[in-house]
């Protein structure tokens, strides 16, 4: 169905999407390459939400070219107004005669709908070329728009023996660097970091992004059931964070918001943070990726609440000792049988440090 030329020219538009890892956020990445004769006469991607999405670049840039021309393009063209016009229909005016796409659109305000424009216009239309590579660069885009939350990747450090801080809860620096580093682009290409108030006590993180260009911060979501974030936690200091809470603090809530701090009341029955309703009122706030970095009971919490899609592990090489606090509080298995599996999906070296990239959940 697709020829080489074909999976050549997807490839540069999946390239380009890529370019917006970190930007796009609450939309997705997509890029568009457009060819004529054999020649790329047009290409583009998706900067930012508000902003004229990759195939409309990829239009401008071609001009007149793009009559009768094939156009590559990584996700479905929509067929919706949103804060831009429809690009199917954009597509269509520019007189193009062959749509190949990766994936279809997961949002189901297009959920097809593009495809069956372009093709009611009697444009060609062709769908699923490097489809896997396209889901994987918008996995958190096609959680939301198909669960509701975001995809959440639970970040870790530890030493080769599972430890991730020493009984006293020491945990700076395990791994080195090169790791940390790493830890700081998947910062930058989620919507939300999220951590726990034991964390924030214990180490004072500014929770983001560092040592990198970023164009955008994620927003820092802190799970603080009994309100006790100190109002002089650097977790404040730039603003964008959202307080999550079980109890009502007319007082307290009020100072936070001096600080520039958003306090959301999401208690469950056990006076606790209500965590699955917390996901989703995230998704409803176009948070695509969640990067979770907090300490071993909110990874048990959210691991065992069956929230968890992937664990981002960086494992240093050094020994801790059985004394020192483990990934996850769970509670003891009376058999193997109940163990959790997971798929590894990625492993490397970083620096001197292991990194594993571990699914949870396998498919969308």
């Amino acid at each position: 169905m697709f020829t080489a030329t074909d999976h050549d020219h997807m490839a540069r538009a999946l390239r380009l999407a890529e370019r917006g890892l970190y930007s796009t956020s609450p939309n997705p990445r997509v890029g568009c390459v457009i060819v004529k004769n054999g020649v790329i006469v047009g290409e583009g991607w998706h900067h930012r939400a508000g902003e004229a999405h990759a195939e409309i670049n990829a239009l401008q840039a071609a001009g007149a070219e793009a009559r009768g021309a094939t156009v590559y393009v990584t996700l479905e063209p929509c067929s919706h107004h949103g804060r831009t016009p429809p690009c199917a229909e954009a597509l269509i005016a520019a007189g193009v005669s062959r749509v190949v796409s990766a994936m279809p659109d997961p949002n189901p305000l297009v959920a097809g709908q593009g495809l069956s424009r372009l093709e009611a216009a009697g444009i060609s239309m062709a769908q699923g070329l490097l489809e896997a590579e396209a889901r994987e660069l918008n996995i958190g885009f096609v959680s939301r728009m198909t669960l509701g939350r975001p995809w959440v990747r639970l970040k870790l450090a530890a030493s080769l023996d599972g430890k991730t801080a020493l009984l006293n809860g020491t945990s700076q620096w395990i791994t080195g660097p090169a790791a940390r580093l790493d830890g700081h682009r998947w910062r930058a290409r989620a919507c939300a970091i999220l951590s726990g108030i034991g964390t924030i006590r214990q180490d004072d993180p500014q929770l983001n992004v560092r040592g990198l260009a970023c164009s955008r911060q994620p927003l820092k979501v802190v799970i603080d059931s009994r309100l006790e974030l100190a109002l002089d936690a650097k977790v404040l200091n730039d603003g964008g964070v959202l307080v999550v809470c079980a109890v009502e603090d007319a007082q307290k809530s009020a100072a936070l918001s001096a600080r520039g701090a958003e306090v959301l009341k999401l208690p469950n029955s056990t006076g606790k943070v209500d965590l699955p309703a917390l996901l989703q009122e995230l998704g409803r706030r176009g948070i695509n990726e969640l990067h979770v970095e907090g300490g071993y009971r909110l990874n048990g919490a959210l691991l065992a609440s069956g929230h968890v899609d992937e664990l981002l592990l960086y494992q240093a090489p050094c020994l801790i000792g059985d004394s020192a606090r483990g990934l996850f509080d769970l509670p003891a298995l009376e058999s193997l049988s109940g163990k959790q599996h997971v798929s590894i999906h990625d492993l490397r070296l970083v620096g001197e440090d292991i990194r594993v990239l571990a699914r949870l959940r396998l498919a969308l």
